[in-house]
């Protein structure tokens, strides 16, 4: 059922869904700072652990369907695994004696009444304290032996919808269909395996979409998935059928999503807010408020927790009133119940916006108690909120809505890799268990895969092409690749217990989905069918 508040009933027409996308590339064992671990750690500290007990806050109040959430499986991984919720547990201790350092020590040296003088410092640093100490207490408590017992009880009590995805995290408009249509299979499995639950909704590595994958979803058992906007020319008052099959896309309403996560108007830029930029060096503290968009960091003024509350309801109320005015001139210019969808990375909320849990917790309140029904994306297509049939273009939610920024110039030579392993990695597997199929499991081929998939994941061209750790990108990209190509020419050679061997060492390395199995690659010409049926949607298209 759709999400349901205790005290209140709809009044207004439509439906309202919030979609929350939750990803990181595989970090463990790849640097700390200024790229790896710590990118990790400052998110789960920051969003997942409070975005989390703000759901189940809401769900112990009886409120049902109040989100769809897209876990992907390459951060599910990282959440479960051992050395991360090591990494996890000691980074938020660390957090405290910064803190501690901070309001004991007199470091500051700016101007009085900036946020780096003394004053400041020590009012951020205990601050910062009763903050360090309450994640601890949410961690301890709840966190310590993964995320997948956490989340669990919000999907199984239908607080939530959980989105899927492919493994990894790959582009997949640029991946061989095989390749494709393996890693999202594996990646559903995973979340059968974690969650108990297969999810029947996709979130699309970056919403990126070519005509004819629709039938690959159809395939995997997918019946729902998010695009952009202008994949649907701007109407996604409906989610549409893609093409003649029952697969159904949801868009992201930008009007709405761009209210609250846009540049040059968002929320998160309101002076009120604290500053994502602007560190104390000593104790890496953020102890400022965004102040004006033209203060430098020096002179931007100390971080009121009284000022943002304040903004923070300000914003609930704004954002309750654009959603209400959308359903009404959605729903009327269509002439039935419209639904309305904003969608965001989950780490906007706590990570890049710091009072983002607090927004989207009393967001989720107000919204009901404002007559405003709020669902899933399983409840939109269950409850008709459908409408007629669409080709969708070549489209992502990127930099000009295609896909230029996972396959322009700047990003060629990634191309050509991500080319280059996908072929060597399927020849690989193919040629090592040529004529019957082996029925014994070949850990072999298991990480050869794993580590392709690896090596073509969307975030190190989104990085490159955005020009954020570009060389730590590049270097992950070809560091799988070189994995990859030694355990592929080892066995290619015939060399079994050397590329057992390599194959242990690079698991070892990089312990992520024990759960891929390369038997259940299709064989080389099972995707025939697949491309015929992506070229005729070409044609269409």
């Amino acid at each position: 059922m759709s999400s349901t508040a205790p005290d209140a009933r709809p009044t207004e027409p439509g439906m309202f869904a919030l979609v929350l996308h939750s990803h990181l590339p595989w970090l463990a064992n790849h640097g700390r700072w200024p790229v790896g671990e710590e990118w990790l750690y400052q998110s789960w500290a920051a969003s997942y652990l409070p975005v989390v007990a703000a759901l189940r806050r809401l769900s112990a109040e009886g409120r049902t369907g109040m989100l769809t959430l897209g876990i992907t499986p390459v951060l599910a991984a990282q959440l479960d695994d051992p050395h991360c919720l090591a990494g996890m547990h000691h980074w938020l201790g660390n957090w405290q004696l910064r803190a501690h350092e901070a309001a004991l020590i007199p470091l500051g040296a700016g101007a009085p009444g900036t946020a780096s003088s003394t004053e400041a410092l020590h009012e951020l640093g205990w601050r910062e304290h009763r903050y360090a100490a309450a994640a601890l207490d949410e961690f301890e408590r709840h966190w310590r032996h993964g995320a997948s017992p956490v989340l669990r009880p919000l999907i199984e009590g239908g607080a939530i919808e959980l989105l899927g995805g492919p493994l990894a995290h790959p582009f997949q408009p640029l991946l061989d269909p095989r390749l494709r249509g393996f890693s999202l299979r594996e990646g559903l499995a995973d979340a059968k395996m974690r969650w108990g639950h297969r999810p029947p909704g996709i979130w699309a590595p970056e919403c990126a979409f070519t005509p004819g994958m629709e039938h690959g979803y159809a395939a995997a058992g997918v019946s729902h998935f998010m695009v952009d906007g202008p994949s649907l020319h701007g109407d996604t008052s409906l989610g549409r059928p893609v093409g003649d099959t029952d697969v159904v896309a949801f868009g992201r309403d930008l009007q709405v999503s761009y209210r609250v996560w846009s540049p040059k108007s968002g929320y998160p830029g309101d002076g009120a807010y604290r500053d994502f930029h602007t560190y104390d060096h000593d104790t890496g503290l953020k102890p400022a408020r965004v102040t004006g968009r033209t203060v430098a960091s020096p002179d931007k003024a100390p971080y009121d927790p009284d000022k943002a509350a304040a903004a923070v309801d300000r914003h609930v109320a704004d954002f309750v009133e654009v959603v209400r005015e959308r359903l009404r001139s959605e729903s009327a210019r269509i002439g039935r119940d419209a639904l309305v969808v904003a969608a965001f990375d989950t780490e906007l909320f706590g990570h890049w916006w710091h009072e983002g849990p607090q927004w989207l917790e009393k967001v989720l309140r107000a919204l009901p108690q404002a007559g405003i029904r709020v669902g899933t994306l399983a409840d939109a297509r269950r409850e008709g909120y459908v409408g007629e049939p669409v080709d969708l273009p070549a489209s992502s939610w990127g930099s000009g809505k295609d896909w230029r920024v996972w396959a322009g110039d700047q990003v060629a030579d990634l191309v050509q890799l991500n080319s280059e392993v996908v072929a060597t990695a399927l020849d690989g597997v193919d040629k090592s268990r040529a004529g019957e199929r082996r029925a014994v499991r070949d850990i072999t081929n298991d990480q050869i895969l794993r580590e392709a998939l690896m090596a073509v994941a969307s975030d190190w061209a989104f990085m490159v092409s955005k020009d954020t750790a570009a060389a730590y990108a590049r270097d992950r990209a070809h560091k799988h690749a070189h994995a990859m190509r030694e355990i592929e020419a080892a066995s290619a050679a015939g060399h079994t217990d050397r590329a057992r061997r390599l194959a242990l060492g690079w698991l070892a390395a990089d312990g992520l989905f024990p759960g891929l199995d390369a038997r259940r690659l299709p064989p080389r010409g099972w995707d025939e069918g697949v491309r015929e049926q992506a070229a005729q949607a070409g044609a269409r298209a």
